[in-house]
């Protein structure tokens, strides 16, 4: 059994206690003027999924470490041509060491905005190897920003950086989710 660390006090940034003021309002949380946005879920099928993930480039991944804890990486990620989340990274990162170790894994994938939608997927990670890795990462620049300059030039930087490629097959996910207010007082005036 893993023993609890007890609770820290929370302290302000110079190190001592933190403010006691009231914390700023929380935007959004106003009556009148400014509209409420209410929190939703969407439920979809594999195709719809894809289309959402598609376009987007943040996510937080998490993997297990040894001990059973969790392991979380915001990462820049993307969506190869054979449906599954891919992140570049390095074989000495936690996340691809974690992956080799214990192949289940989540990502968490987040819109450009804040307040945007966001869906979390389930699966089982791989971790590609150089030179295995080399064109599957070619694949991996050109989904998220096209073409490059200089492919030989990339796959050089790739070499010579000794990257890998992690790749999330999706098994399962939850709706594609909103934040918000709960609609009994997102129409509150």
């Amino acid at each position: 059994m893993t023993a609890v660390r007890p609770r820290r006090e929370v302290r302000s940034y110079r190190g001592g206690p933190a403010p006691t003021a009231a914390p700023p309002p929380i935007p959004g949380d106003r009556v009148g003027s400014i509209a409420r946005s209410t929190a939703a879920d969407r439920y979809v099928e594999g195709p719809e999924l894809l289309e959402f993930i598609r376009p987007r480039h943040r996510g937080i991944l998490t993997t297990t470490r040894r001990d059973g804890s969790v392991q979380m990486s915001p990462v820049t990620m993307g969506l190869d041509d054979s449906g599954r989340i891919v992140v570049a990274s390095y074989p000495e990162r936690a996340k691809a060491r974690n992956a080799r170790n214990d192949p289940a894994a989540s990502m968490c994938v987040l819109s450009d905005e804040w307040n945007g939608e966001w869906v979390q997927v389930y699966g089982t990670a791989e971790v590609l190897d150089l030179p295995d890795a080399l064109e599957p990462l070619v694949e991996y620049y050109r989904n998220i920003a096209g073409d490059h300059p200089d492919w030989d030039e990339y796959r050089e930087a790739m070499v010579r950086q000794g990257k890998v490629l992690i790749r999330l097959t999706i098994e399962r996910w939850g709706p594609i989710s909103k934040g918000g207010f709960p609609a009994r007082l997102a129409a509150e005036d």
